[in-house]
């Protein structure tokens, strides 16, 4: 167990990377039940790429720039590959990064990926020569006969070129290349006839982002053709707006082209460093075994058994897509571009950016803090940090930039979650600190001195999405109360236990909803519960069928609410039955997808809903519906997604659901009981004991639970604490075909 413990901890640490391991030191490959196109259609917005656990570095095909399908670079529907870029964002709603792409092509091209007369430099595939594993991606350059390859160490890529047809071989560079974005500054320079460096910054979503790089060949380049804001020359060097360069070789059936890439956030100098440290050599498969043990290193934290091999590949699938973010952004000496955008010394902290806490607070994050508690911290230790550079803490940011793109102040759910499971890196009263101030000191879209006034924020005289706002508001207000408490803040306590409760100044008796509320203490009239805002209403992606039920801290609250648990539940009921094309001003929404009924599983504010059946005393109904989500939405293919993934949220309902229970109010240590999906599940916690499941039972039939015991004692099928969880043991489910009502 101590060989287990030790080798665990070393895979957790990022720094160094592991470019020394082999693939014979790992017994059980679980890489191989990870499939990267998962996600790849549809709406899921991941990409095939290689990449390692929260990796500075996620090398990429992208096939599309623009607009909401191509959020991540790539979709299935596409058959031309542009390039290969460096930074990818996983499952996002929004398109950005694709910083510093290369393509390899062959004879004559232009500076275009794209042209009206002509194909530029991009070249069509076809999606049965792809291939994706953890750490690595291949495909075939059709137009040009090149088996384009790559792997990634956390920050750097190698690539590896293979020419079927070696007739004037070349690399496109293209700094003016992005995702969503633009670029505008940037430069490219040939240190020898090797080597190339250069900075891409660029603006759009991430108002200002940038990446330095080092691009390093295995074969001599022999001439060089530079394109600057339409000019084309012979320069070694050149420096503007948009800058692209053509790299040619002289040499023929020598062997593959070899690339290795690294980057920094903060200056060419560091990208040099961090190639040179992560990637000294030239071993192309030295390099992806690294990487597939590193990543096998973290699967290894849960290992599942289940008589279905697509689910299990959805499982291990869902594990890879919740460690791909947030992503690195210091170099190995600890240098890295801050939240300030001026340099910093990390201090030998590992700093992390792509915080997307909308999404992540509510499982995500949870997950993390229960298996790789060391990593979460990390990412803790990042949002205080970005507080202490810029007086804010994270509500939705990339690249180092504050998006104010969602709502809540979900940060502060994060930090006081770790704190009250005992994360002891962090100075407790600096981070209550800033935890307070979130709540307290008005930023964008978090006016307090309004939501203090009325209790609510009124539909008429603040921003849009007035009580979605509300709702966030309340649940990050009870994190703060606790974390408060628990430091012995009684009057902070008070106050912020206090509006927890404003939810109920939004709830509408008649008509058993919440909706939106004037600052004279009147309902907004006309008001259509069915009709769903993506951002420009008084709802955030959504309606108020789905909002209603947004009280993770309070569900005895909110069921007092409709008088009675069953009045509760037949209102809970007609979420899941209603047809939502027969309401009028119901509409379509990309951000609503995933729908049984008006529950929309492809959008975070839904999961916990089916939940809520259990904490009502009718836990049959929470197995009935999470078996129906996991035969609908969640299926081992491209398109087996049914929304985005959102930076591993998606990913990470579904495995807590697979083991039979979910964080409902993530800080309060309680997971809620569901119904697992899986016959087995050991977990590896960093303790070093383990948490077994054992399903007796299980089948499509039997989707419902009988009986629950933990550690050969009866427990109540209502949750399990974290207290428990974390000590390790036995958690056995007994599979029936009949409901507790039958």
């Amino acid at each position: 167990m101590k060989t287990r413990i030790k080798r665990t901890l070393l895979f957790l640490s990022l720094i160094p990377f592991l470019a020394s391991c082999s693939q014979s030191d790992v017994k059980d490959d679980l890489t191989q039940y990870v499939d990267p196109f998962i996600g790849t259609a549809f709406t899921g917005h991941t990409f095939p790429g290689a990449a390692t656990p929260f990796g500075m570095v996620q090398v990429s095909p992208d096939t599309g720039i623009d607009g909401w399908k191509h959020c991540s670079g790539y979709h299935e529907d596409d058959d031309i590959i542009r390039g290969f870029s460096h930074t990818h964002l996983s499952g996002t709603g929004c398109p950005d990064m694709g910083d510093v792409m290369l393509m390899p092509v062959v004879g004559e091209v232009s500076f275009n990926a794209l042209e009206e007369a002509g194909k530029g430099y991009a070249s069509h595939f076809r999606r049965e020569t792809e291939e994706a594993a953890p750490g690595y991606y291949s495909v075939m350059l059709d137009d040009y006969g090149i088996r384009a390859e790559v792997t990634a160490s956390p920050r750097a890529a190698m690539h590896r070129y293979s020419f079927q047809k070696p007739d004037s071989p070349a690399v496109v560079i293209d700094l003016g290349h992005g995702i969503g974005d633009r670029t505008d500054k940037s430069y490219l320079k040939l240190v020898d006839d090797r080597t190339v460096v250069g900075m891409r910054h660029s603006v759009g979503f991430i108002s200002d982002h940038q990446y330095y790089f080092c691009a390093r060949f295995s074969w001599p380049i022999s001439s060089v053709s530079s394109f600057v804001d339409g000019s084309v020359s012979e320069d070694n060097a050149v420096s503007g707006t948009v800058t692209k360069m053509i790299l040619r070789f002289d040499a023929k059936d020598a062997g593959p082209v070899l690339v290795k890439v690294g980057l920094s956030t903060a200056s060419e100098e560091g990208a040099v460093r961090n190639l040179d440290t992560e990637i000294p050599g030239w071993d192309f498969e030295k390099t992806r075994n690294a990487a597939r043990d590193l990543w096998n290193g973290y699967l290894r934290q849960i290992e599942v058994k289940t008589t279905d091999e697509g689910q299990k590949v959805s499982f291990y699938t869902s594990l890879y897509h919740a460690l791909l973010m947030p992503n690195l952004i210091t170099d190995t000496d600890g240098s890295y571009s801050g939240w300030d955008h001026q340099i910093h010394q990390s201090g030998g902290k590992d700093m992390y950016t792509n915080f997307s806490l909308w999404d992540t607070y509510r499982a995500e994050h949870p997950f993390l803090e229960l298996l790789y508690p060391e990593v979460n911290s990390k990412l803790v230790n990042s949002l205080l940090e970005k507080h202490n550079q810029t007086g804010l803490l994270v509500t939705n940011e990339y690249g180092q930039c504050e998006t104010w793109c969602m709502i809540g102040n979900h940060a502060v759910d994060v930090i006081a979650d770790a704190y009250m499971k005992g994360d002891k890196s962090f100075d407790p009263e600096a981070a209550y600190s800033a935890v307070r101030h979130a709540m307290t000191a008005d930023h964008n879209k978090s006016d307090w001195a309004t939501y203090n006034r009325y209790g609510y924020f009124p539909c008429d005289s603040s921003a849009l999405e007035s009580v979605s706002r509300t709702m966030e508001a309340c649940y990050d207000d009870y994190c703060a109360a606790l974390m408060a408490q628990a430091l012995g803040h009684e009057e902070d306590y008070a106050f912020f236990s206090k509006r927890a409760q404003n939810y109920r100044n939004l709830f509408d008796d008649r008509l058993q909803m919440v909706r939106p509320r004037q600052a004279d203490g009147q309902w907004k009239e006309p008001f259509n519960p069915n009709q769903l805002n993506s951002g420009n209403g008084d709802f955030t992606e959504g309606n108020a069928w789905q909002w209603t039920w947004h009280v993770q801290h309070d569900a005895e609250g909110l069921i007092s609410q409709f008088g009675s648990a069953d009045a509760f539940m037949q209102k809970l009921d007609s979420l899941f039955f209603i047809d939502p094309g027969e309401l009028p001003g119901h509409e379509i929404s990309p951000d609503v997808t995933g729908l049984i009924g008006q529950y929309a599983h492809g959008n975070e504010p839904s999961h916990h809903v089916a939940y809520l059946y259990t904490l009502a005393g009718a836990p049959w109904k929470t197995a009935s519906i999470v078996r129906e989500v996991f035969d609908k939405y969640y299926l081992a293919k491209r398109d087996g997604l049914c929304g985005n993934d959102d930076c591993g949220q998606m990913s990470a309902w579904y495995m807590f659901s697979a083991l039979g229970f979910y964080p409902v109010n993530p800080i309060s240590g309680e997971y809620v009981f569901g119904a697992p999906q899986l016959h087995e599940a050991t977990l590896h916690l960093p303790n070093g004991k383990t948490f077994s499941i054992k399903v007796n039972g299980l089948s499509a039939e039997n989707k419902y639970v009988k009986e629950i015991r933990l550690n050969g004692m009866p427990i109540p099928y209502r949750s399990l604490s974290y207290g428990d969880l974390i000590q390790g043991g036995t958690l056995e489910y007994f599979m029936t075909s009949n409901t507790s009502e039958e």
